[in-house]
């Protein structure tokens, strides 16, 4: 399975490519769309339409792995967080690719083993399990293969829940 992780933003989402078979991880490619500070908003989001849409091209994944928004201080910031996620998942759309999202326990919960794993910990155990030299950066590209490495320890799961969903209401239950 081929799937690309996102930690969303507007100045730098996280892009991180891994594809996951037979319980091992290969890693495809990593990096971050980044838009300059000042841009006017509107071309902010299409340098990500832009972007996100050739990499989705060029690795034909299996699925999108983005982490679900949990903002309580800076609204605005959260909504232009939100306005640039909202591209990302209709790229994804446009494309036929399903996505999936996961808040940020869920992700520590999935790559360390504990929720309550602190930036550093998930780090550590994304370089381990990827087999990488060293933490990627800037932060939001760590954060991003942490999201594609929880999708791939969670799917089995989702798949077996939409699979006993479908038995369940074809059974009329």
């Amino acid at each position: 399975m081929k799937i690309i992780g996102i930690d969303p933003g507007y100045a730098i989402v996280g892009v991180g490519v891994v594809e996951y078979h037979s319980s091992r991880f290969t890693t495809l490619d990593y990096g971050a769309i980044t838009t300059e500070a000042g841009t006017e908003f509107s071309k902010r989001l299409e340098i990500i339409y832009h972007d996100f849409t050739q990499i989705i091209e060029l690795h034909k994944p299996d699925a999108v792995a983005i982490e679900k928004l949990f903002f309580t201080t800076n609204q605005k910031t959260a909504i232009d967080v939100a306005q640039a996620r909202g591209i990302i998942l209709l790229v994804a759309s446009l494309h036929g690719v399903p996505c999936f999202e996961y808040t940020p326990l869920q992700v520590k919960q999935a790559v360390v083993g504990y929720g309550k794993a602190v930036k550093t910990q998930v780090q550590e155990m994304t370089k381990q399990l990827l087999n990488l030299r060293a933490i990627p950066k800037p932060d939001d590209v760590a954060d991003a293969l942490a999201i594609a490495i929880c999708h791939a320890h969670t799917a089995p799961s989702l798949m077996n829940q939409k699979r006993l969903a479908k038995q369940w209401k074809a059974a009329g239950k």
